[in-house]
């Protein structure tokens, strides 16, 4: 069959990264467009941002340097954007837009997919309720990944959250022996930030299992938009048509915000919080809520976007309406991570709505949940006296003070850190938990039962 395009010669203007065009008709929201422009061999690709009356507003892909309205022939193709997909997606490497770039073969498509997408149905869902792990004790424990969940990460300036983000993208896993994949994307990111990611990937050996979408600060402001969209259209292939579990990883979610301002303003839109656009709550929406289970599927979705927090401001638009929408958040902490502690996971700050659905005996272990909240609580605790001591002096504090102080000191030191490269079943973790309580006397354990304590809590020497 062939594909009647509509082409024009009425561009009417350029601004920014957007293309005006007159006259036009029966063009639709989305539609993709060619862009050829007199004296250049390759055209332009965009994409339909506004239609109204007989004028569509186009959202340009590439740079609009050179792009002039006299002669240029604006070709509008009929269909959306779309990005192919197969079996062989796994292990490469593409641009945001889609391109491969790692210098092998293009893929072989399976099959053709819109990258729009849409919010899963809520009547479609099921509840999440089976354990990621990820190799690393104070999510595993403290903060608990269920398949299924959007839980986001929120840093700061100059924090580790990238070494973070690479850390669980080499480790993660379902205990269960499942398929599993990871789905990349980096979004406004330095080109070293995101050859860190690629040589992480490939040197420990889990690019085999991931695909990676790669958007830095130096490409279109526009292909950051698209790239999310793309990456999560291939977790969906692979996760509902392939049955497999996917994380996805995203990061950073306020470069893709500001991408949103900046064409916002081209736009002349009216500017809301920050001069954020109006219609952020229902952007990331549209990127957050394509996380989940579905019933009558076998595969999942897991999402993990990043973000940083201008001046650690949690009241920050992108920050608050990502709180909004997801289901926790994973805090990265300055204080910790200038203690030289890595991963400097704030476990007190930090939280997962779902932890529970994803804990317990066949699925981590028995003890977990009330091992979870006697560590919450004696850290907690153990915060307080330290804050207290700095006031009052060490002499003040009472032999029990005493050792909830030494307890979040050996907490910090021994739970929270671990090594870069140092991944942690969910066993260890927990026995490193139990071996921490130790430091503390046995009435102090008022949130696990005398049965558990007997079972797990290893003997002092004292005891011994």
């Amino acid at each position: 069959m062939t594909t009647i395009y509509k082409e024009y010669k009425t561009a009417q203007s350029v601004e920014g990264p957007l293309l005006v065009v007159d006259g036009v008709s029966g063009v639709t929201y989305e539609e993709i467009v060619e862009v050829a422009v007199p004296g250049e061999e390759k055209v332009r690709i965009g994409k339909v941002l506004d239609v109204n009356g007989d004028r569509a507003v186009v959202q340009m892909f590439e740079p609009t340097a050179g792009l002039q309205t006299k002669d240029t022939k604006v070709r509008f193709l009929g269909r959306t954007a779309q990005f192919g997909v197969s079996s062989e997606i796994l292990g490469r490497t593409f641009s945001g837009a889609g391109k491969v770039i790692d210098g092998g073969a293009d893929i072989i498509a399976e099959k053709h997919i819109d990258i729009s997408g849409a919010a899963i149905n809520p009547y479609s869902r099921r509840f999440p309720n089976d354990f990621i792990q990820t190799g690393i004790s104070s999510i595993d424990v403290m903060n608990t990944l269920v398949r299924g969940q959007k839980l986001p990460i929120f840093s700061g300036a100059g924090l580790p959250h990238a070494r973070l983000a690479a850390q669980i993208a080499r480790q993660a896993k379902v205990t269960t022996g499942e398929e599993f994949a990871i789905v990349f994307a980096t979004l406004g990111v330095t080109f070293e930030e995101a050859e860190f990611f690629r040589r992480t990937l490939e040197e420990t050996g889990a690019m085999e299992r991931s695909v990676l979408f790669i958007n830095t600060a130096a490409d279109p402001v526009v292909e950051r938009i698209t790239t999310p969209r793309v990456a999560l259209s291939t977790a969906e292939y692979l996760a509902f048509e392939k049955d497999m579990h996917v994380l996805v990883i995203l990061t950073d979610m306020t470069n893709y915000c500001e991408a949103l301002r900046e064409v916002s303003s081209a736009r002349k839109e009216v500017p809301g919080r920050r001069g954020y656009p109006g219609y952020l709550y229902t952007d990331l929406s549209t990127i957050y809520e394509r996380a989940g289970c579905v019933k009558g599927k076998k595969g999942t979705i897991t999402q993990i976007p990043i973000l940083t927090m201008p001046d650690d401001d949690k009241t920050h638009p992108v920050p608050d309406l990502t709180g909004y929408i997801t289901e926790g958040q994973f805090i990265i902490s300055r204080e910790l991570s200038k203690e030289g502690i890595f991963p400097p996971v704030d476990v007190q700050d930090s939280l997962s709505r779902l932890w529970s659905a994803g804990v317990g005996e066949g699925k981590t272990r028995e003890d977990h949940s009330s091992l979870k909240d006697q560590l919450f609580a004696s850290y907690a605790t153990g915060r307080e006296v330290r804050e207290l001591a700095v006031v009052l002096g060490e002499s003040s504090l009472t032999e029990t003070d005493k050792a909830h102080l030494r307890f979040a000191d050996a907490f910090e030191k021994e739970f929270i850190a671990q090594g870069e490269f140092e991944e942690r079943s969910i066993e260890q973790s927990l026995d490193i938990g139990w071996k921490l309580l130790t430091l503390l006397p046995r009435e102090a354990l008022k949130r696990v039962k005398d049965d558990m304590i007997d079972k797990y809590l290893p003997q002092t020497n004292e005891e011994k």
